[in-house]
């Protein structure tokens, strides 16, 4: 039911149930996956209220029509980049790779390629690098 999921929960029994349901459980919160606690869905709840909730929290189209002021498709890469720098106001390379599911040693240019590709069709400016940091620039 949540094939796909990468969930964050601090309690043991929703943990289990999260997992139950295919989810994959993370040991710590961090900025691009969903924080259950955050959620905080009631004890008693049906699978499909449990389901709607988590795919709710999962959709950042609201970020990402707040950085470009407009509602905008993105292929996924590109969208979970914005939403972590967003949520994060900004993270070096090995961060946002290992947060984006990638080593940071990895020798996988595909982060640096959806940066850049976001760059090359918002601008220069748009994805800005100070010191090793990524943020979020103008548009």
């Amino acid at each position: 039911m949540l094939t796909g999921v990468k969930i964050y929960a601090s309690d043991k029994i929703w943990r289990q149930i999260l997992s139950d349901l295919n989810a994959t459980v993370l040991d710590a919160p961090n900025a691009i996956d969903i924080d259950f606690d955050a959620l905080r869905i009631k004890k008693i709840v049906s699978p499909l209220e449990l389901k709607s909730a988590i795919l709710n929290a999962m959709d950042n189209s609201h970020i990402i029509a707040a950085v470009f002021k407009k509602s905008v498709s993105l292929p996924q890469l590109q969208s979970q980049i914005i939403t972590c720098l967003y949520k994060t106001g900004g993270m070096t390379a090995d961060e946002l790779k290992c947060v984006l599911g990638y080593a940071p040693d990895a020798s996988t240019h595909t982060v640096d390629t959806a940066i850049y590709q976001l760059r090359r069709t918002y601008g220069r400016d748009f994805i800005v690098n100070n010191d090793g940091v990524y943020s979020i620039g103008k548009l």
